[in-house]
C-alpha cells in the first residue's frame, strides 16, 4: 500500500495513523481509570515500532492533555514522528490573532516549532468567517509554522468554499477529517467523498472502527458494557448488535482467510477505497499493534465487493 502525500508541504505517510482522542480524555473515555499515561506511552512506542508514525490530536482532547502527552512522548524518541492537531473555532475567537495564539499554544504543548498538518475542527463561522479563518491559516503556512492545512467535519459545499479561499492564496486544501467506517458511510452519498476526489483532498477517517463495534468484541450474545458515553449508544444495545451481526460475521470469515482480525479487515477496506487514511484510536500497546495489522496486505476484489454489499445500509 503506497504512502499518501499530504500537500502542499505535508508529509508522505503510510495510509494509517493513530487518533489520540483517548489520550487524556476523561469525559467520553475512561482515561485515568481503566488506563493512563503508562498505557498510552506504550501505545505510542508500539505504533512506531510497527511502522506507524502519524498521530492526530487536537487542542480540545483532554483540554490539551493529549497534545501534552504526545509532545512528551516525542521527546523520548529519535524516530521521526508526524503530528497533526486541530484548531477549534470557539465563538469568542473572532479574529486572525486567535488562530496565531491558539497555534502557538498547541506548539508549546507539543514542544515543536512546526506542525505538518493543522486542521479546523468544525465548520463553525461565528464572528470570524471562513475567509478570515482560511487566510489566517494560510499566513501560518507562509510563516513556516504549518506544513499543510486541513478541515474536519466539513460538508461538500463547505469544503469547496474552504478550498476556494486557500487556492486564492496559492495553497491547496490537504485533508477533510470526517467520520467514516463501514457503519458510517454517509460521505459516499452526501457528496463529500466525490468532492474530495475531484479536488485532490485526502480523507482522514476518524472513528474507523465505529468506536469498537467493528472489532467483533461486541455481539448480541456476549456484549461487554462499553465505558463512557457509549453506554447510552443504541448501537451497543442488543437490537443494534443484531443488526450489524451479518457484517461482523463476514469480517470474521474474511479475516480468518488472511489470518487477520475483523478490525484489521474493516480498516483495510477503508484503505482500499483510495486516498483514505484511517486514524483508529489506541489506548494501549496491543491496540496499536492490532491497528498496524491492517497494513501490508490487501483484500481481494470479491472480498471488497462482499463487504460493500453488507454495509450498504449505512450509506
Amino acid at each position: 500500500m503506497d504512502a499518501i502525500a499530504l500537500k502542499p508541504n505535508g508529509p508522505s505517510i503510510a495510509p494509517l495513523g493513530i487518533g489520540t482522542w483517548q489520550w487524556g480524555d476523561k469525559l467520553f473515555w475512561s482515561y485515568g481509570k481503566d488506563y493512563g499515561v503508562d498505557q498510552v506511552r506504550e501505545a505510542f512506542f508500539a505504533a512506531l515500532e510497527a511502522g506507524i508514525c502519524f498521530f492526530d490530536t487536537a487542542e480540545v482532547y483532554g483540554f490539551g492533555e493529549s497534545e501534552r502527552l504526545l509532545g512528551q512522548f516525542m521527546k523520548e524518541t529519535d524516530q521521526p514522528v508526524q503530528v497533526a492537531t486541530k484548531y477549534f473555532p470557539l465563538p469568542w475567537r473572532f479574529g486572525a490573532q486567535a488562530v496565531e495564539d491558539t497555534l502557538t499554544a498547541s506548539l508549546k504543548r507539543l514542544q515543536v516549532d512546526h506542525i505538518p498538518l493543522y486542521q479546523v475542527h468544525a465548520p463553525l463561522d461565528f464572528l470570524m468567517g471562513q475567509r478570515t479563518l482560511m487566510n489566517a491559516l494560510a499566513d501560518e503556512v507562509e510563516r513556516g509554522r504549518i506544513g499543510a492545512i486541513g478541515i474536519s467535519n466539513y460538508s461538500a459545499e463547505q469544503m469547496r468554499k474552504a478550498h476556494k479561499y486557500l487556492t486564492a492564496r496559492g495553497i491547496p486544501l490537504a485533508v477533510n477529517q470526517v467520520r467514516y467506517s463501514l457503519l458510517t458511510r454517509q460521505i459516499e452519498s452526501n457528496g463529500i467523498f466525490e468532492t474530495a476526489r475531484e479536488l485532490g483532498i485526502t480523507i482522514l477517517a476518524y472513528s474507523p472502527l465505529a468506536q469498537g463495534l467493528l472489532t467483533g468484541k461486541y455481539t448480541s450474545e456476549s456484549a461487554p458494557t462499553p465505558e463512557g458515553a457509549r453506554r447510552i449508544d443504541p448501537r451497543f444495545k442488543e437490537k443494534g448488535l443484531e443488526k450489524i451481526a451479518p457484517l461482523i460475521n463476514a469480517l470474521k470469515a474474511i479475516g480468518e482467510t488472511h489470518q487477520r482480525t475483523p478490525a484489521q479487515v474493516a480498516l483495510n477496506w477503508l484503505i482500499a477505497q483510495g486516498n483514505v487514511i484511517p486514524i483508529p484510536g489506541a489506548k494501549n500497546a496491543n491496540q496499536a499493534r492490532q491497528n498496524a495489522g491492517a497494513l501490508g496486505w490487501s483484500l481481494s476484489p470479491d472480498e471488497i465487493s462482499q463487504i460493500e454489499q453488507l454495509s450498504r445500509d449505512w450509506k
